[in-house]
């Protein structure tokens, strides 16, 4: 995750639209500045205090303006899993994010 926060605004600016939505099953975040709180929440939450990292678990697919990822969360120095999860994105006419669904599978 982008530790310097200016180069994470303009990041999710560039990424997805205005509009957007990123949604989870117990969260909807909605346009830019709904998604740089989210992000800097994970961030704070699983990064900053606790020393996970964030990795993709089998690559990155898509077609017909969607794509799919799986991601895994580990403590930082190594050791096991600590949760998987998968990322559903829409994207615009423009090729950009509408609209992040994340499910949470371990």
């Amino acid at each position: 995750m982008e530790t310097d926060l200016e180069r994470r605004r303009l990041t999710i600016r560039e990424l997805w639209q205005e509009e957007a939505r990123h949604l989870a099953r117990t969260l909807e975040a909605v346009g830019h500045a709904g998604i740089e709180t989210r992000v800097a929440t994970a961030y704070q939450k699983w990064v900053a205090e606790k020393g996970n990292v964030f990795r993709l678990r089998d690559g990155v697919d898509g077609h017909h303006g969607t794509i799919k990822l799986r991601w895994e969360m580990l403590p930082a120095g190594g050791g096991e899993v600590i949760s998987v999860g998968f990322d559903f994105l829409v994207l615009g006419e423009d090729g950009r994010i509408r609209t992040g669904y994340q499910f949470i599978e371990a």
